[in-house]
């Protein structure tokens, strides 16, 4: 057995600089990120490590959002094309079991309705899928996708509010299946 213990047998030099230039900037990247963890704890309020003296800096368009690439980013853009899909499927239903309003009997701003169904027999429908129902109608109103009364419905007290919907199905559809895909694209598939 000759030479050093070290080697192995048939090991070519040059494989091993390359080897150890990998290794090398391995362990250089895995320090690069944990320095910028160390950093990121130090004003982060509820890490162990919270520097209260050390103040982030945001310039306007940053403040208030997730660091880009992080889980946070990428578990809010999911959670938008959740609600996308939720408001969908809820202007489906009403599409489903609403009846068409009577046009003449509407006011101007409602012309465009297609579907009417009040708020006790959606509440009924709707509550065996899902018990967002108002938190959805709220956002699908926001989006001029439905329309009602009221800043907020309550069951038993609002059963005879009517709720409109606003476009055609398959308009919402698109609107909806769209906005979702924005919101996944928006963000990178692999977050840190």
């Amino acid at each position: 057995m000759s030479g050093n213990f070290l080697t192995i047998p048939g090991d070519d030099p040059i494989q091993r600089r390359s080897r150890s230039s990998s290794l090398t900037d391995l362990i250089s990247a895995f320090d690069t990120k944990a320095q910028n963890h160390s950093e990121l704890q130090k004003v982060t309020a509820f890490s162990g490590s919270f520097d209260k003296n050390r103040k982030p800096t945001f310039s306007k368009d940053e403040y208030g959002k997730p660091i880009p690439g992080s889980m946070t980013e990428y578990r809010g853009a999911e959670a938008q094309a959740r609600v996308c899909t939720e408001m969908k499927e809820l202007c489906e239903i009403i599409n489903e079991y609403g009846k068409p309003p009577c046009k003449s009997l509407l006011p101007p701003e409602l012309k465009d309705a297609t579907k009417v169904i009040s708020f006790g027999e959606l509440f009924t429908i709707y509550t065996v899928i899902s018990d967002k129902l108002v938190g959805i109608l709220l956002r699908s109103r926001k989006h001029q996708l439905t329309y009602f009364e009221g800043e907020v419905l309550f069951q038993k007290r609002d059963d005879d509010v009517p709720i409109f919907l606003m476009q055609p199905i398959d308009d919402i559809r698109t609107y909806c299946n769209n906005r979702a895909l924005q919101a996944r694209r928006s963000v990178s598939p692999m977050p840190n």
